[in-house]
């Protein structure tokens, strides 16, 4: 049963990793007050959790050269502007959100336990 869903996941790695990166550029900038009050975590948590699959997206969508450390290093490094950009956007052009330099850092935290962890989550899924 796994197998199955292994192939379809790698066939579809990029759309993935693109479509992940659209829903987060899209709750960044869009209407999400009533959507966060239904959720009761810090919104620190969900902006790591957030770049944390956004950046283990990427990982897997370029897994073919996971070796070289440089290929994640770009990718994270793409992903903090992406960050700096949005909170810079949700400053400037949006009337119901602001700036949050510690949205900033708990974008990073979630892009670095990503480099951490995508080696042995890795390794889990190549036995699967």
């Amino acid at each position: 049963m796994l197998k199955p869903i292994k192939h379809l996941l790698e066939r579809n790695a990029y759309s993935i990793a693109i479509g992940l990166t659209i829903l987060i550029v899209f709750l960044s900038l869009g209407q999400t007050s009533s959507l966060i009050a239904v959720v009761k975590v810090s919104d620190k948590s969900l902006h790591s959790f957030a770049y944390f699959g956004l950046a283990l997206s990427w990982f897997f969508a370029v897994k073919s050269s996971h070796t070289r450390i440089r290929q994640k290093i770009i990718i994270a490094l793409f992903l903090l502007l992406l960050s700096v950009l949005l909170e810079y956007l949700q400053g400037t052009i949006t009337d119901n959100r602001v700036l949050d330099y510690f949205d900033i850092v708990a974008n990073i935290i979630g892009i670095v336990i990503a480099v951490v962890f995508f080696r042995p989550l890795l390794h889990i899924y190549k036995t699967i």
